[in-house]
């Protein structure tokens, strides 16, 4: 009994354990008019291939699961055994024919691969997508910097090498979305580290990619990290732009998480052209589609978001229109629930709690929370984004306060730590 990896390989893909690609699959038999029969038990013998030919409903819901064949799950269906239809040969005279014969098909079967292109299938797709997986993990730790950028980079080339490779349109599809999703990651280290020129030509060749693969999701990922490039090249009314185009992607149609994630970027964008009423509008948009999003399978970039990034943009909308006290208390909410492995949204929530108790002229706690940040990022180098946000804090400090000790001492702290990344 053969284990089926290609199943496997696509259930880690997507985050599924027995029980949930279970639960998926029930879902999609009910919606269709069927019962939903599939049990724990059923995946396990798909897994292990102890069923190689699941029932022609089950192969469908399979299919729309993973948006793929059943062929490129790793599933066959069984062989057929057709009754001979001539009277059997006298095995004297088969043996010499097939020893006449076995030259001509040698060759026959040599010149048939001989030359011949290695193939890629959807085992191709799966490799590179988990790739992707690991550059994400990185990001969420360190954050944007050279090593990360080349590495994503060296993912899309891979993706169109083999993108040429495929034998069928479908995996030549799938794989641009792949090339497209790596060189979105790159286009973001970019955008992280501040290097604005070279995230820009990132992100358009990102958008090409996301269209030629017909890939919404990626589309989507790319305009929400357009609109944080228009931000840092004070491009504001850009800015906007950008997540309104993301609000427009058709995932947002599908996934309730998108949409929200797509508004709260349009609020920030707001906030920063002064817009009170869209920016607190448009975060009432974010918050009722988060409230409407359930669990369910998606691409790991994603997982930063939920409520408490949403805490953390609102904390900054709030910031931006004068809210310092509305600022501090989202800033909380969002500590309080941030994944630890997600070091460095942590870090950035607390230079905005920082921010928001300065703005309220708390300033030595504030001094005290923004110190904490170097502690958190220990052992990585600050990215660029985080060090200008630092900046920004510090122009402010020294602009209420330029003669307090607190106000030199953090000076000290912050151009020690500049220096040393």
């Amino acid at each position: 009994m053969e284990e089926n990896e290609r199943l496997s390989s696509a259930m880690h893909e997507r985050g599924f354990t027995q029980n949930e690609l279970a639960d998926a699959v029930n879902t999609r038999l009910i919606g269709a008019g069927h019962e939903g029969t599939v049990s724990d038990r059923t995946v396990r013998n798909w897994r292990t291939g102890r069923t190689r030919w699941p029932h022609s409903r089950q192969r469908e819901a399979l299919e729309a699961v993973f948006s793929c064949t059943a062929d490129e799950l790793g599933f066959s269906p069984p062989a057929v055994r057709e009754p001979p239809s001539t009277p059997p040969e006298d095995p004297v005279r088969r043996r010499t024919f097939l020893a006449a014969a076995s030259g001509t098909t040698a060759a026959v079967a040599a010149s048939s691969f001989v030359g011949a292109p290695p193939q890629v299938g959807t085992s191709d797709v799966i490799r590179l997508r988990s790739g992707l997986d690991a550059l994400v993990e990185l990001d969420d730790s360190r954050g944007g910097h050279d090593g990360l950028e080349r590495a994503a980079l060296a993912g899309a080339a891979e993706a169109l090498e083999k993108q040429k490779l495929s034998a069928t349109q479908r995996v030549r599809q799938r794989l641009f979305s792949v090339a497209a999703d790596y060189t979105a990651m790159a286009a973001w280290s970019a955008i992280d580290a501040r290097r604005s020129d070279r995230a820009q030509a990132l992100l358009a060749r990102a958008l090409y990619l996301a269209g030629m693969g017909q890939d919404p999701v990626v589309e989507l990922k790319v305009w929400n990290s357009y609109a944080m490039l228009a931000h840092q090249r004070g491009e504001r009314t850009d800015a906007v732009d950008a997540g309104l185009a993301a609000q427009a992607t058709a995932i947002t149609k599908r996934d309730p998480l998108f949409a929200s994630l797509a508004h709260a970027r349009t609020a920030l964008g707001h906030s920063s052209l002064g817009e009170r009423h869209a920016a607190l509008r448009s975060l009432g948009h974010a918050q009722e589609a988060l409230g409407k999003a359930e669990v369910r399978p998606r691409p790991s970039w994603v997982a930063f978001y939920g409520p408490a990034e949403l805490a953390a943009i609102t904390a900054i909308v709030r910031d931006r229109m004068g809210d310092a006290a509305e600022a501090e208390a989202a800033s909380h909410r969002a500590l309080a629930s941030i994944p630890e492995q997600f070091r460095r949204n942590r870090a950035l929530a607390t230079a905005r709690l920082a921010l928001a108790q300065l703005h309220q002229q708390d300033v030595d706690q504030a001094c005290a929370t923004a110190s904490s940040v170097f502690g958190l990022m220990a052992g990585s180098p600050v990215p660029g984004r985080m060090r200008s946000l630092l900046g920004d804090y510090y122009r402010d400090l020294i602009s209420l306060v330029p003669d307090a000790r607190v106000a030199r001492e953090w000076g000290d702290r912050y151009r020690s730590e500049w220096s040393r990344v």
